[in-house]
């Protein structure tokens, strides 16, 4: 089985290196592809080096900031065109921990998409003040609720893909950006009749580096669920047999 994970970068100077390191080495024989938007700290460099030392290292270099969005609809591409069977997406400021991925991997034996979730049992944040806690749970709940998304970490960026979810949902199409781009996406994969499935993560806010949460983020979430509802839901199509054989 072929599995690569995504890593969008800007200004991740400081993270990237030991996070690409921590995840070669976990024992589940996976691919890096770090795409990086002209990070001016150096990021770009740093992942070329890497890349000059481990074949299991990719890169795309991009010629300035061009949105998440669109990182990941880059990444699935690239990970589609060189036939990889799994595609895990994550932040590069170690808030989703590496030691988490053989539980993702593990319930897409049996599920199309697993999520690293904040709010299932087991799961939650660690160093949040109160506000941005209270904020994370009514966006998630606002998606949910007009949505009538089952999921509930509706805006978790901490995911794994079988391929043929990706291939089927089409994410050149999508037209969110930032991390409404993550709903977007979750809403299409449910209504297409995907199986999802959830584990539980402890979801540690950066140590290093500037967080890129703003304001105008939470208003375009909101833009786009707002945009879904006057939308046909996907056509459900009868999904493929889950092989529960890697």
């Amino acid at each position: 089985m072929k599995i690569i994970t995504i890593i969008p970068t800007y200004n991740e100077a400081e993270n990237i290196g030991p996070l690409v390191e921590r995840l070669l080495a976990l024992d589940v024989g996976l691919d890096v592809l770090v795409i990086d938007d002209n990070s001016p700290d150096g990021t770009g460099a740093i992942v070329a080096e890497l890349v000059q030392t481990d074949t299991r290292v990719h890169a795309i270099h991009r010629p300035a900031k061009l949105g998440l969005g669109t990182a990941y609809t880059r990444g699935f591409l690239y990970a589609l065109e060189r036939g990889y069977d799994r595609v895990i997406t994550m932040d590069a400021d170690f808030s989703h921990n590496p030691r988490y991925i053989p539980s993702l991997l593990a319930l897409t034996e049996t599920h199309d998409m697993s999520i690293g979730s904040r709010y299932v049992p087991g799961g939650g944040v660690r160093l949040w003040s109160a506000y941005r806690r209270a904020l994370s749970r009514g966006a998630n709940l606002f998606a949910r609720t007009i949505l009538g998304l089952e999921a509930h970490d509706c805006t978790a960026g901490f995911r794994c893909y079988r391929s043929h979810v990706l291939e089927t949902i089409d994410p050149t199409s999508i037209r969110a950006d930032g991390y409404s781009y993550l709903i977007e996406i979750l809403w299409r994969v449910q209504y297409a009749g995907y199986r999802v499935a959830e584990t539980p993560i402890l979801f540690t806010d950066r140590r290093r580096g500037a967080s890129k949460i703003s304001q105008t983020e939470i208003f375009k979430a909101a833009k786009t669920v707002l945009r879904l509802t006057l939308r046909s839901k996907p056509q459900i199509v009868q999904p493929q047999a889950t092989n529960t054989q890697p």
